[in-house]
């Protein structure tokens, strides 16, 4: 993890209005920095698009599949109708979110921007990519991975989102940031609404940097782990602990309150 575009040694100026970079660039970012409000609303206005886009094709065949029942029994009784309408339009919910695991994956993979770990003003073009992929993540946690927790496809929609998973591993949540920095090993049981980040925020910067869970760790109910964080093998984190950044969990140790 280094800070903003590599400069390790120069101590970044979080209300500053013009940007280290060059170029067109620095061009944008400092249009970014001085006019916060509108720079937000420019920089993050794709993500509507982003949004109607993967909805609407995940949409699609839930569409198709009502308006399908609906010819069949327009001219049928409205009983008859209630009753094929009513399960076409939960069978579409589904159909939705189905598809919406695969569209959102592949829309985050073709986008050219890449989350890496660095520290950063929250007003800075580096931080873009971060926004995007969690939104990206969120339109399935708030619509409908909750459905699907804790199955294998709750973990495959993770690991296509990035997050690398290793053989035999739960993940009992959908309270989770930055899929593509989150590393967990072999056998490691993630107990029911415990929260994963990969970031942080700290005296006016973002910290995006790992989440490292190592194989046969258990991390329980309602535990919170965030950014710079290492949990070892076999380790566990008791329910409603919380691990702060750069903390470093031994392996086969039980995190005390």
């Amino acid at each position: 993890m280094t800070p903003e575009n590599g400069q390790e040694n120069k101590v970044l100026d979080i209300n500053a209005t013009q940007s280290n970079r060059g170029g067109f660039l620095g061009l944008m970012e400092s249009f970014f920095r001085r006019f916060r409000t509108l720079g937000f609303t420019v920089m993050l206005a794709p993500i509507a698009i982003l949004y109607v886009f993967c909805m609407g094709v995940s949409l699609s065949p839930g569409v198709a599949l009502v308006m399908s029942a609906y010819e069949y029994v327009q001219n049928k009784h409205i009983l008859v109708q209630a009753m094929l309408i009513g399960p076409s339009l939960a069978a579409s919910f589904f159909l939705y979110g189905l598809v919406l695991i695969f569209i959102v994956p592949l829309t985050n993979k073709l986008l050219p921007l890449k989350v890496r770990p660095h520290r950063a003003t929250w007003y800075s073009l580096s931080v873009i990519p971060w926004y995007y992929h969690n939104a990206l993540t969120y339109l399935v946690r708030y619509t409908f991975l909750d459905f699907i927790t804790p199955t294998p496809l709750n973990k495959l929609f993770y690991q296509m989102m990035g997050m690398k998973i290793g053989k035999g591993t739960i993940i009992n949540t959908s309270n989770i940031s930055d899929p593509c920095l989150i590393e967990i090993g072999d056998y490691v049981t993630i107990g029911g609404s415990a929260t994963l980040l990969a970031h942080y925020g700290m005296k006016g910067f973002l910290v995006i940097d790992r989440l490292i869970i190592k194989n046969k760790a258990t991390i329980g109910l309602n535990a919170s782990l965030f950014g710079d964080v290492i949990v070892g093998e076999g380790a566990i984190v008791k329910p409603l602990e919380v691990l702060l950044p750069k903390t470093r969990l031994p392996d086969n140790i039980k995190k005390e309150a």
